[in-house]
């Protein structure tokens, strides 16, 4: 047995939990670079992004998913069977519950939902940077009597405290394995596909409520030529309203926008960034089929 515990283990997991539970910023956290968007507002997540953490000892691939919420559009049902056919498949499920909120019927809903996987599942309390040690104990007391857990760990992503805990006990779990991933592999995702994440992120911020899940990012063209690359982007939303809102007074937002995701995508490619934003309209595209291939859902 003490063998086997030293012996090298892959494999994979990921963080579930209600929205605004952490789930991204930890992955980050982990993985040491952006590769899941993150912000206040629900089902910012929709794709499943797999980050590949490197050590000595084992390799972790940590998946990114969509939040489980109750659907209102063909978007969420695909969202939500999304989820659940990734959950199926992973070693590994940490239940992410905020230190600083109280468990509630949307923990106690997903705890149910993921009691009947295969995997592994362990508690994760995040945020502690945000309670003193007396809520913290109160939570980790009522996250106990939650259901069973392999372990319960609590974490602070922004601060890095148990991180490193975090990251063996899930590493504990895996099955032992060769190496799944080249060493120098961080994500498997689609440079593209991370750019328009971070356009999507960059205009998520401060938009109206009704507007985060009605706007979808392609990129249509990406162009590197030595130190600069070229990103040609189409915003996509459901009215006429909802584009007026995203420019903004004099095209000041949609600039903003631009401003923010160029940041943020030229430290991901490591080069200068030209990057040219449109906005356009698809009508009910959450709701269509054939707008939603379009748009990659």
């Amino acid at each position: 047995m003490a063998g086997e515990d030293r012996a090298y283990r892959a494999g994979f997991a990921c963080f579930v939990g209600r929205p605004n539970a952490g789930k991204s910023t930890l992955t980050n956290a982990i993985i040491g670079q952006k590769i899941a968007i993150t912000s206040s507002k629900p089902q910012t997540t929709r794709h499943v992004i797999r980050g590949v953490l490197h050590r000595p000892d084992g390799q972790l691939v940590l998946v990114d998913t969509p939040g489980l919420h109750r659907p209102r559009t063909l978007l969420g049902q695909r969202l939500n069977d999304l989820v659940r056919a990734t959950w199926s498949e992973v070693d590994v499920v940490g239940l992410c519950l905020p230190a600083d909120q109280p468990v509630g019927p949307g923990d106690r809903f997903i705890s149910g939902e993921i009691a009947r996987l295969r995997a592994t599942v362990i508690a994760v309390v995040t945020k502690t940077d945000l309670v003193d040690r007396g809520r913290l104990v109160a939570q980790l007391a009522a996250v106990g009597e939650l259901g069973e857990f392999a372990a319960v760990v609590p974490v602070s992503a922004v601060t890095g405290d148990q991180l490193d805990t975090l990251v063996d006990v899930v590493t504990a779990y895996l099955p032992v394995s060769p190496q799944l991933y080249p060493d120098e592999l961080l994500t498997e995702e689609p440079e593209q596909v991370l750019v328009a994440e971070l356009v999507r992120e960059a205009a998520l911020s401060g938009v109206r409520d009704e507007l985060p899940h009605s706007i979808a990012v392609v990129v249509e063209e990406m162009d590197r030529q030595g130190d600069l690359t070229r990103i040609y982007a189409d915003l996509y939303v459901e009215r006429p309203s909802q584009k007026a809102i995203v420019i903004g007074h004099r095209g000041t937002r949609l600039r903003d926008v631009g401003i923010r995701a160029r940041a943020q995508i030229e430290q991901l490619l490591g080069t200068r960034v030209f990057l040219d934003l449109h906005v356009r309209v698809a009508k009910d595209w959450q709701r269509d089929p054939r707008q939603l291939r379009k748009l990659g859902f």
